[in-house]
């Protein structure tokens, strides 16, 4: 009972100090949390709205020869196109998506930097195709990768912000 204080921890004798660095980690992780998912938000809400004003849907237009197009598609379905038609049930899904991210980054986010950034990105993501199936009742999908008939799945800006976060 009688210990010194030179034999405790340098947190017992500051609780304030370690509580400061947290707090401040915290509202940092959150400012960056918040930032990232709100960019890839709006640049991917941004994005669609000039596709949409200056394509014609399903008529692909190159960029990069073959390799990259423009094709304006409607997605009404999931991942890769699967359980076309059903853009509210996904749109009730993401809700509960971004809940589970918020409640996951408000849990762990601010121990780890880059756990942050990939919920950020997943976050904004998921509310960027929340967005079109709400307001459009599917999708809108733009870039198409491939080499002639070898083509991948066309995606947009916040499907590649999900791939990547993954």
């Amino acid at each position: 009972m009688g210990a010194d204080a030179a034999d405790r921890p340098a947190a017992a004798l500051e609780p304030s100090a370690t509580a400061g660095i947290t707090g401040n980690r915290r509202r940092a992780a959150w400012a960056v949390f918040a930032l990232v998912a709100l960019a890839i938000t709006v640049s991917d809400q941004l994005l669609k709205a000039w596709i949409v004003a200056n394509y014609t849907p399903y008529t692909p237009s190159p960029v990069v020869g073959d390799w990259l197009r423009v094709d304006f598609i409607h997605n009404a379905g999931g991942l890769f196109g699967v359980f076309q038609n059903s853009a509210p049930v996904f749109a009730l899904v993401s809700l509960g998506v971004v809940a589970f991210i918020v409640g996951f980054e408000y849990r762990s986010g601010w121990t780890n930097w880059l756990l942050t950034l990939a919920l950020a990105l997943l976050l904004g993501g998921a509310i960027g195709n929340f967005i079109d199936r709400i307001r459009l009742g599917y999708v809108v999908d733009f870039v198409d990768l491939g080499i002639g008939t070898w083509r991948w799945y066309i995606f947009n800006v916040a499907d590649s912000a999900i791939t990547v976060s993954i």
